[in-house]
C-alpha cells in the first residue's frame, strides 16, 4: 500500500440530499492519518462529489491538509489546480524546511541533537517536519 484515501463519498449512509456543514468525518479523517503516518503510508483524502462548488472543494481540501492529509482525489480535472492550491507548501515555508535541515546538519556536526533556528529549539521532531514539507513540495513541483 502506497495511498489510503476515500473518506467523504465512501462513508455517506444518509439520505438523500441531506447535507452537514460541520465535519462528521473528522474522527474518520484523523483515524486514517494516524494509521497512515504509523506505517510510513502518505494519507489522501477522498473525493469532493460535487465538482461545481470550488469553496467547498476547497474548505474540505483544507480542513483535510489540517489534519494531515497530503493531497486529495480529484474527480473533475478543474479539482486538480485547487488541490495542488491547498495541498503545495509555499516558496517560504520550504525555504525555511531546507534552512531547519542545514541547521541541524551543522548541529550533527558539532555533535549537538538541537539548536536555536530563528529564536527556537529545533530538534529531531523539526528535522522530521520540515523533511514532510520538502518532500511534499518536491512531489507536487517536482
Amino acid at each position: 500500500t502506497t495511498g489510503i484515501g476515500g473518506t467523504q463519498e465512501n462513508y455517506y449512509m444518509m439520505r438523500e440530499g441531506e447535507k452537514h456543514w460541520s465535519d462528521p468525518w473528522h474522527w474518520a479523517q484523523a483515524a486514517i492519518v494516524a494509521a497512515c503516518r504509523s506505517h510510513g503510508v502518505l494519507p489522501v483524502d477522498g473525493p469532493f462529489g460535487d465538482f461545481s462548488d470550488d469553496e467547498g472543494f476547497r474548505a474540505q481540501a483544507l480542513r483535510s491538509a489540517t489534519l494531515g492529509m497530503v493531497g486529495k482525489w480529484a474527480i473533475h480535472p478543474k479539482q486538480v489546480a485547487l488541490a495542488n492550491e491547498v495541498f503545495t507548501p509555499s516558496e517560504a515555508a520550504v525555504a525555511e524546511a531546507r534552512e531547519i535541515l542545514a541547521a541541524m546538519e551543522t548541529a550533527k556536526a558539532n555533535g549537538e541533537g538541537a539548536t536555536v533556528y530563528k529564536g527556537r529549539l529545533v530538534d529531531i521532531a523539526s528535522i522530521k517536519q520540515a523533511e514532510v514539507i520538502v518532500r511534499q513540495s518536491e512531489m507536487i513541483v517536482g
